[in-house]
């Protein structure tokens, strides 16, 4: 049903956006019909005195394909040129006066025009050309039979006709341009609302690392220095420090990476490798220093760089919630390669069945914390985690469990070749 709607030809002005333009082809092309159907009848059988059954065979053949020049100017045309030139030579088997035009009378020349002014609207310049040709090949071919000779009338209808094309096509391409221009500047708008937004990225991203990382230096300075500053540290304490220190480094070097490409649509961030399933220990290890109580199932698979990350974004992600929400919870996080669980997950994960699972599961905390740790959060943690595993082809589980506590399980499809 679509294939053949959208090969269904347009009428005339059809992308007008007036309601009367877009009819006006259409009520043009009724006048025209109404109006030369009987004069040409009349005109045929009166003045050149044609038989009544021909002149009126001759009128409908003339007249009544206007209506379809609205919609198929060339079909149009095809009919009335053969209708026209049939006239003419009917015309030579009756005897009419010399002061009438021939080989075409004047309702058909009007007829013609308004059909060359729908051709010029529609079709291109080398089929506007071949019309005209033949149009002045047909009108000078009769020059040779007329019955009175030939002046300057019996080629009217092929000044008129070519001048009409002429005229019709110059609007037409008028149209065109005026169309693309209209696009262009559209297009240009579309740049520069994308030069804004890119402008506005810059601006946000260099208020970040203002403000950010001028906090993350302080934080990473002070851990520094603790041991320099306060006499007779405990070794754990200088040692947890040290921790601070350098958790604070890594951090404030990501989000300059991050805030890199923030500054720059085009630029690839620093030449540094991005964390995969090996670093997910050294983030269970921070989150234990923080006294979070966590169990940790480590999977030494070698799997894709954009499935390894993924997980490790999942896995920071996750236990950031657990501190966050359930502080003190006692949590599970166990990443593996496996088996499906049932044909279904085979299906829905992987073709041939393997996949990586990550698991983080956290009990009820300990004791309802008196308030969150996190004022004003953005909430977009499950988003993100959804649109991770979507680009990587997986699936995620997430929900609160039964006894209060709270689940998150992905599992990415693998093949053969993406592990060892």
């Amino acid at each position: 049903m679509t294939s053949v709607e959208e090969e269904r030809p347009r009428a005339l002005l059809a992308g007008a956006s007036r309601r009367w333009v877009r009819l006006l082809p259409w009520g043009v092309a009724f006048v025209l019909c109404v109006a030369l159907l009987p004069t040409t009848i009349q005109v045929l059988t009166a003045d050149y005195g044609l038989n009544g059954g021909v002149a009126s065979a001759l009128a409908v053949a003339q007249a009544a394909p206007l209506l379809l020049a609205v919609v198929r100017p060339l079909r149009a045309w095809y009919v009335i040129f053969v209708a026209d030139v049939a006239g003419a030579l009917a015309l030579l088997t009756v005897d009419f006066e010399e002061r009438l035009l021939w080989p075409f009378p004047p309702m058909e020349i009007v007829g013609y025009v308004g059909l060359c002014l729908a051709l010029g609207l529609r079709e291109r310049r080398r089929t506007l050309l071949l019309v005209w040709l033949a149009t002045a090949g047909a009108n000078v071919g009769l020059g040779f039979v007329a019955p009175h000779g030939t002046t300057a009338m019996t080629l009217l209808m092929t000044i008129l006709g070519g001048v009409t094309l002429l005229l019709a096509a110059a609007l037409r391409e008028r149209y065109e341009v005026q169309r693309r221009l209209a696009e262009q500047e559209t297009i240009s708008e579309a740049e520069r609302d994308r030069r804004t937004l890119l402008e506005e990225r810059a601006r946000i991203a260099r208020e970040l690392h203002d403000v950010v990382a001028h906090h993350m230096s302080v934080i990473t300075v002070q851990a520094d220095t603790a041991e320099y500053r306060l006499d007779e540290l405990p070794p754990d304490v200088r040692e947890e420090f040290t921790s601070i220190a350098a958790t604070a480094r890594e951090s404030l070097g990501e989000m300059r990476r991050l805030l890199g490409v923030l500054r720059n649509e085009e630029a690839h961030g620093e030449l540094a490798p991005q964390p995969g399933l090996t670093r997910i220990g050294q983030l269970v290890e921070a989150t234990v220093r923080a006294g979070m109580p966590v169990e940790f199932t480590p999977c030494d698979a070698d799997v894709p760089e954009a499935v390894g990350l993924s997980a490790y974004r999942i896995v920071q992600e996750a236990l950031a919630n657990v501190v966050r929400h359930a502080p003190g919870a006692p949590t599970r996080v166990s990443v593996s390669v496996s088996e499906p669980l049932s044909v279904s997950d085979a299906e829905s994960v992987a073709e041939d069945g393997a996949c990586l699972t990550v698991l983080v599961v956290n009990g009820p905390p300990p004791e309802p914390p008196a308030g969150p740790l996190e004022v004003g959060g953005t909430g977009h943690g499950l988003v993100g985690m959804r649109e991770r595993v979507r680009l990587a082809g997986g699936t995620l589980d997430v929900g609160p469990l039964p006894d209060g506590g709270f689940r998150v399980a992905v599992r990415f499809p693998l093949t053969e070749k993406d592990f060892t």
